[in-house]
């Protein structure tokens, strides 16, 4: 793997073996880390320093050196400091990436979580690091993995603005406009504090003003002392926060005399040390030493050895601190994009320390990324939406006349006849063609799939044939600029699924057709009431489907045309992923194993669905149940709250009240599919996103193997 060091020659990047995890560990392979322009660029400083310098900067450790020398010779101590002088420095303390493995005492991550973790000689730029479990959180849903790298910096800032402790309308002063300026007073500003920031380099302060200080003072033009005095009425700051890096002792002097009695000065960055005390004495100043990421840091109990500290007892700790900022920044509070983040691919690594070094202002936020090809994630493709249906009636060709089709498509569509015109059927039987028309008063019947497919007033192609042929009649309507509307499944194996996914990436964005799948249920009234109630959850739910299938010989021509779970348990895959909204990062299943008997294991087994948000969805298809139990049952819990549905029949609700969804028949959302279909094509939108059509269509070929 690539890691980067710091040396002598600069920043470098090397080629390391990986580490292996240990118990209280997590294995992450890195997407993004984040250099810090502060602690990091100074290590790259001192690596460059001379001998010399070095020295005189720190007597302490000269001393050491020559008591080393006298004690074991002056070869050996020689030979200690060249090894020390010549050896390589990891860096890094922030990242952001994809769980691939944990130790076995890990139980709150799985491989496949995307997370956030911290932590010097942990956290570092590497594409595989090994982090404690107190330094990694999970990345809230929503949130970018770039802005995600930044959870330990901006925690860093966080607990900065905690120990600052200023109430609402209260006055604090940010002293610095980096990285932890910049996020401090977003914090600040969240918090209902006043804010206002000093620096000396006008492009930042702008920047600080865009992102909501109050005022800004260049602190080489104006005293800024003055400036606070004024801008509190002559009582001074509540609080200051230094977050500058600097090693003159004058910008914390002024600090001090920013400060209204018995105010206080938070150091968070770096500063000279000569302090007056006449600064801070007469008008009892609090100086306050705020440690990194927060309450943890430093205690090998807690970042080694995985010891909590009780929430009741140190609410913000440093894990808490990290998860905390990502929240912040994915609902909005915090602007990383205004920062605008540049971004370096690993291997130019030295590029990018070069970068912080000579133009500061435009690397405020700089980031490393690293190859994404040991992911098993599919990359994140961004379709055109449909075009929109300029008629009024959506005039439809229907291929295949089977028993789903005239029992229960064409009964909904012709009842909606302000919506939709059936023109043409086609169907390799002469006869059940001509019934259907007859029945459904269609002008037109054929054999020829071309006679639906060339004809210029034929918005919609409808297909619902056997599931073998299902995909290919998708591709040749799409081709001819049909909106198409498939009957489940989309695809029965994954050349053809991809087939379609690559016309979509390829298509004239302009000319974009619909594609829906007839994944009729989650437009239920039960669905969509369920959904209403789980769309405020703030915890992972539990789900269990029931579907008692019932008996289908094995001679039947569904067993040899994908089989029955991507046949119809597809159904429940869409529905799950419909009410939970969230991506799936596992599937499992297991079906029973008949010795013999005409049961088969293929359309007899369990499918679980592992959630990204920590939801679960187990999928109990079976065709060995009897007859008398209702087809189809659901549980749903969460947050001591539970709904079940019974055959979409009846929907009952315990600790939460339900609307009234009582019907003597299963009302599975067929008509009220259609109608969505139909506002959908007027508008140009899609009724389901092709993201969750190909990811169910995939998931539920994955689950029939």
């Amino acid at each position: 793997m690539k890691q980067v060091y710091t040396s002598k020659e600069g920043v470098v990047v090397k080629e390391t073996p990986e580490p292996s995890v240990g118990r209280g560990n997590i294995k992450i392979r890195v997407i993004y880390s984040c250099i810090s322009a502060g602690t990091e660029m100074m290590a790259v400083k001192d690596a460059n320093t001379s001998l010399i310098r070095k020295a005189i900067a720190e007597p302490e450790k000269v001393k050491k050196v020559v008591s080393l020398a006298l004690e074991q010779g002056i070869h050996r101590a020689i030979s200690k400091v060249d090894s020390v002088l010549d050896g390589l420095g990891s860096s890094g303390y922030s990242v952001s990436g994809e769980v691939v493995e944990v130790g076995n005492d890990i139980t709150n991550f799985k491989v496949g979580d995307l997370v956030s973790a911290g932590g010097a000689g942990f956290a570092l730029h590497a594409e595989y690091v090994i982090v404690p479990k107190n330094l990694v959180v999970h990345v809230p849903k929503g949130l970018r993995m770039d802005y995600a790298s930044m959870g330990t910096v901006g925690s860093i800032a966080m607990h900065g603005v905690r120990r600052a402790d200023l109430k609402l309308s209260e006055y604090g002063v940010v002293i610095g406009c980096g990285l932890m300026g910049l996020l401090a007073i977003q914090m600040m500003k969240a918090s209902g504090v006043k804010v206002a920031c000093t620096d000396i380099n006008s492009t930042r302060l702008q920047l600080a003003k865009e992102l909501g200080a109050d005022i800004i003072i260049n602190s080489g033009d104006e005293d800024p002392v003055n400036a606070i005095r004024n801008w509190t009425n002559g009582y001074g700051a509540d609080a200051v926060l230094f977050t500058a890096a600097t090693s003159s002792s004058e910008p914390l002097s002024q600090s001090f005399k920013m400060c209204r009695k018995k105010g206080k000065v938070v150091l968070l960055g770096v500063s000279g040390m000569t302090i007056d005390r006449n600064d801070m004495y007469r008008d009892e100043i609090d100086f306050i030493i705020s440690t990194s990421y927060g309450p943890g840091r430093y205690d090998s109990e807690y970042e080694n050895r995985g010891i909590d500290y009780p929430y009741a007892y140190v609410r913000w700790t440093e894990n808490r601190n990290i998860y905390s900022f990502l929240e912040l920044v994915r609902d909005g509070k915090i602007n990383i994009e205004k920062i605008t983040p540049i971004i370096y691919p690993v291997e130019k690594a030295a590029e990018a320390y070069s970068g912080i070094q000579n133009d500061p202002s435009k690397h405020v936020i700089t980031l490393l990324q690293y190859s994404s090809e040991n992911s098993d994630r599919k990359p994140c493709i961004s379709y055109a939406p449909p075009q929109k249906v300029d008629d009024k009636i959506i005039t439809i060709g229907l291929i295949g006349a089977g028993s789903f089709a005239t029992a229960t498509l064409l009964p909904v569509i012709t009842s909606l006849s302000d919506k939709y015109k059936v023109k043409t059927i086609v169907n390799r039987s002469g006869s059940k063609a001509l019934n259907a028309a007859k029945r459904f008063n269609v002008e037109k019947i054929s054999s020829n799939i071309d006679d639906v497919i060339n004809d210029p007033e034929i918005n919609l192609v409808l297909i619902c044939t056997r599931h073998n042929n299902h995909a290919e009649l998708v591709m040749k309507s799409l081709k001819a600029g049909k909106h198409v509307y498939v009957e489940k499944p989309l695809a029965i194996n994954i050349n053809q699924l991809e087939e379609i996914e690559k016309y979509y990436q390829k298509v004239n964005k302009e000319q974009t057709p619909c594609l829906m799948v007839g994944y009729n249920r989650r437009f239920s009234a039960c669905a969509k009431e369920i959904k209403r109630h789980l769309s405020n959850r703030t915890a992972p739910a539990f789900i269990r489907y029931r579907m008692n299938a019932g008996f289908v010989p094995a001679d039947i021509w569904v067993h040899a045309d994908g089989g029955r779970i991507i046949g119809e348990g597809c159904h429940i895959i869409d529905l799950v992923k419909y009410l939970i909204s969230s991506e799936v990062v596992r599937c499992n299943y297991s079906s029973f194993n008949p010795k013999s008997g005409m049961y088969l294991s293929e359309d007899n087994r369990f499918i679980t669905l592992d959630f990204e948000d920590g939801s679960v969805a187990q999928i109990e298809y079976f065709s060995c149940g009897s007859k008398d139990l209702p087809k189809e049952y659901m549980e749903v819990h969460w947050e001591n709250k539970s709904i079940i549905m019974n055959d979409y029949k009846l929907l009952s609700g315990y600790s939460v009240k339900v609307k009234n969804c009582k019907s003597k028949v299963s009302e599975k959302g067929h008509k009220e599919e259609w109608i969505s279909l139909y506002d959908s094509l007027i508008k140009g939108e899609a009724p389901i996103s092709l993201d969750s059509l190909f990811d169910t269509t995939r998931l539920s070929i994955v689950a029939s193997e």
